[in-house]
């Protein structure tokens, strides 16, 4: 799990529509129960602290907006949530590969891939190793074990929110962990290889 979670401050309130009370409190108890697995699906996902802290308030401003809209019998609040934190990073990712396109410099490019990798991990409480093996992963695989395992949520969830059988959801997620393990025995096989040389 993630070390770190944003401000547990409400989502702001200057652009949301008026809300009956009853609505107010039923929002904000819905908020405590799933900032944590909204901002844990982003930390398995990005590698910026930032950028994590930036979608999950988003979310939850998109979710407010929507709020009278939500149907219980569609989906579950988690559901629901994670269905408009996958719509949000995916314009992210297009934002992000539009900016990139338009650098000039590779040296540019390459400063702002370092200034990612430096604040990635640490920030979001996920381990350098974990995020290099994470990166191994396919997006549709990394995006399965972030709902699992950052979001929280069980097969069946994955399930309905991917429109994949839960059958592919626990075969995605067996097959990604045996991934993840091997990438993480090969680093630390190669880090304790790199010590080794060093003394001798």
């Amino acid at each position: 799990m993630l070390a770190t979670v944003p401000s547990r401050g409400r989502p702001c309130s200057g652009i949301l529509p008026p809300m009956r009370r009853a609505d107010t409190e039923a929002f904000a108890a819905l908020y405590d129960e799933h900032v944590e697995r909204v901002y844990g699906f982003f930390g398995y996902r990005l590698g910026r602290r930032e950028d994590a802290e930036d979608l999950t308030q988003a979310t939850f401003e998109r979710a407010l907006k929507a709020w009278r809209r939500f149907d219980p019998r569609r989906a579950s609040t988690a559901t629901w949530l994670l269905a408009i934190a996958r719509n949000l990073l995916i314009d992210h990712g297009r934002r992000e590969r539009a900016r990139t396109e338009r650098l000039a410099e590779p040296d540019e490019l390459e400063k702002l891939r370092d200034r990612g990798d430096a604040a990635a991990a640490p920030d979001l409480g996920v381990s350098p190793e974990l995020e290099r093996a994470l990166a191994a992963l396919s997006g549709r695989d990394r995006e399965v074990i972030a709902l699992r395992f950052g979001a929280e949520l069980t097969g069946p969830e994955i399930a309905e929110l991917t429109g994949l059988s839960v059958a592919n959801v626990q075969q995605i997620l067996s097959r990604s962990l045996r991934r993840l393990r091997d990438e993480l025995e090969a680093s630390r096989s190669s880090a304790a290889d790199e010590r080794s040389a060093e003394r001798g």
